[in-house]
């Protein structure tokens, strides 16, 4: 669990600098994953419910992986780190560690959007990111396993990105409660979305992202008059990923959570 944020600290973990590093700090570890996930192919068998044989399960092998991990990270207490959000939350065992103690950092909220980030990964994401050849050849010579174990670390580290989305929500909301509180209120989510919604930061972002991308998927094996194989990732395919689904997924998670902010919240169209 990579954090630089001290979640035993309020004040230092609301603070919007450290927020916001935290969120530079996710970006090399997402796009890290996701090198290590292109060297296969994309596999969709193993997304595909049935496509594998697993006694007694009837879901796929990504979820049965994803299920399986949680289960064992659960036992130690992972999600009960408020910046933590399992994919199988109803199906998860007590922890056997005594528990955190950690400050009340969040409102209380039900806020968990991970099958829409799963769908997304496995419709979208992994099938523009992966240049080998989709040719599948099957269970007996894929890398199945490989593949899906990497494929919960991207899942996992997407994931903490987005939801990190209710601790600047939450920020923003302590820096003008009064304004917040009366958009909530009024149940005017297109009044949220456009307070919280800073353009010039979403392009610095994704310039960001797009260097970053450039220079961990270089392959310094390569010749540098050799375009082709010089990078190991498609560096555009991981801006788009977060232009079209991590900024406005974590946008999504930051309405919801706001609207769910009162103690007693109105009632929101989409049901949040």
């Amino acid at each position: 669990m990579d954090s630089t944020i001290d979640l035993s600290d309020a004040e230092s973990a609301l603070d919007l600098k450290n927020i916001r590093y935290q969120l530079i700090r996710l970006e090399d570890t997402i796009i890290f994953h996701f090198i290590e996930r292109v060297q296969f192919p994309h596999n969709p068998t193993i997304y595909t419910p049935g496509g594998v044989h697993i006694p007694d399960f009837t879901g796929s092998f990504l979820d049965w992986m994803l299920l399986s991990n949680e289960k064992i990270h659960a036992q130690v207490r992972r999600y009960q780190a408020p910046d933590e959000y399992p994919f199988f939350p109803s199906e998860l065992p007590e922890p056997f560690l005594a528990p955190l103690s950690y400050p009340q950092l969040l409102h209380p909220n039900t806020v968990n959007i991970n099958e829409k980030i799963k769908h997304a990964y496995t419709n979208y994401i992994l099938p523009s990111c992966c240049k080998r050849p989709n040719r599948d050849r099957g269970e007996a010579k894929e890398n199945y396993g490989s593949s899906a174990v990497v494929d919960v670390a991207c899942l996992q580290s997407l994931s903490r990105r987005i939801h990190f989305g209710k601790f600047v929500a939450e920020a923003k909301f302590r820096q003008e409660r009064e304004k917040f509180e009366k958009m909530i209120k009024a149940n005017d989510r297109k009044g949220l979305e456009e307070a919280i919604t800073k353009k010039e930061v979403e392009e610095q972002v994704l310039k960001r992202l797009e260097l970053k991308a450039q220079a961990y998927g270089r392959d310094p094996s390569a010749a540098d008059d050799t375009p082709e194989g010089v990078q190991k990732i498609d560096v555009q395919a991981i801006v788009k990923m977060y232009r079209d689904y991590v900024i406005p997924m974590t946008k999504e998670v930051e309405i919801d959570y706001l609207m769910q902010r009162l103690d007693n919240p109105p009632t929101s169209e989409n049901g949040s």
